[in-house]
């Protein structure tokens, strides 16, 4: 069974910098797609980004689109987010998620696995 540990999260001021980790394991996850999600108070989950394990291939939310960067390290099953010029918007518990299918995704419902969430809070 696949387990995603989120981690990195805590309270940055606006323009500042973070870089969330999500352990994965339970898997080999060369054929997985890895997504970032987040959730603000009183809002719907929302994709941030997404990377094909093997490949490397990336896709953003229009939001996050340069300033955020996802990535993966394969001997460490570790997948990061690095977030740069952090905005008061980006406060949300961010998600960890893993897809079985090695096609980009933004939807949701197509991730089956879920970590707990780690808290990002950037203040103004």
């Amino acid at each position: 069974q696949v387990q995603l540990v989120e981690s990195g999260g805590g309270l940055v001021q606006a323009g500042g910098s973070l870089r969330l980790s999500c352990a994965a394991s339970g898997r080999t996850f060369s054929s997985y797609v890895m997504g970032w999600f987040r959730q603000a108070p009183g809002k719907e989950r929302e994709f941030v980004a997404a990377v094909r394990w093997s490949a490397g291939y990336t896709s953003y939310a229009d939001s996050v689109k340069g300033r955020f960067t996802i990535s993966r390290d394969n001997a460490k099953n570790m997948v990061y987010l690095q977030m740069n010029s952090l905005k008061p918007e980006d406060t949300a518990v961010y998600f960890c998620a893993a897809r079985s299918v090695p096609i980009l995704s933004r939807e949701e419902r197509s991730y089956a696995d879920w970590g707990q969430g780690t808290q990002v809070t950037v203040s103004s």
